[in-house]
């Protein structure tokens, strides 16, 4: 079964009717005990890094998580909040993360002179320059657009773990990769066709 993680920072609206409407089945757990023999796991997220691994821990999940996906290697996707928390570190809060990758995440810092107009938080659509890669991609291309809200990014990833950066006041990366672990910066439950096209080639992994 698939395994969506509520942690009590997740968009799990979007997300259910995404996965309905890919007649993907799955299960919603709130408490680690839930989770039978996942399939694929999905850890989404909105919000603060700080409360978001607060509540992992709080829950019970950051054992349970590192027991299925770095022990058992069941493939897991996190999606904005949920990818950064796969990162070592993060200024908002100053707090550690699950630390799955080295890099950290850090907030965007935009020059106001070069880029007038460009806002915090990075919100609306744009594009994937893909690096590397990767059945996650599958279908997508320069033109697949996406929708992204955030205010932090990750940064120090391995050039080998970077899929696909994006530009906004500067490249950034926004899709990431380590053996069975995948994160995705934009929401794709969030962005139509291209966005379903993402959890379709997950599930499909």
């Amino acid at each position: 079964m698939n395994v969506i993680i509520d942690y009590g920072m997740g968009n799990l609206g979007s997300i259910i009717n995404a996965f309905d409407r890919l007649n993907i089945e799955f299960k919603i757990v709130n408490d680690p005990e839930g989770i039978n023999d996942p399939s694929k796991i999905i850890l989404p997220g909105i919000g603060s890094f700080a409360q978001g691994i607060k509540n992992l821990d709080n829950l019970g999940f950051v054992e349970k998580l590192n027991e299925l996906v770095l022990d058992e290697k069941v493939p897991i996707l996190g999606i904005c909040l949920g990818m950064q928390l796969f990162t070592s570190y993060s200024e908002e809060g100053n707090a550690e993360g699950l630390k799955w990758f080295d890099g950290k995440t850090i907030k965007f810092q935009i020059n106001k002179d070069d880029y007038p107009h460009y806002k915090i938080p990075h919100m609306g659509w744009n594009n994937l320059r893909i690096c590397n890669p990767s059945p996650i991609l599958r279908g997508i291309d320069d033109s697949s657009v996406f929708y992204f809200v955030h205010s932090y990014h990750v940064s120090g990833i391995k050039n080998e773990n970077i899929l696909a950066t994006t530009d906004y006041g500067g490249k950034f990366i926004s899709v990431i990769r380590k053996d069975n672990i995948y994160g995705f910066q934009p929401h794709p439950e969030r962005s139509h066709d291209s966005g379903l096209r993402i959890l379709k080639n997950f599930m499909e992994i």
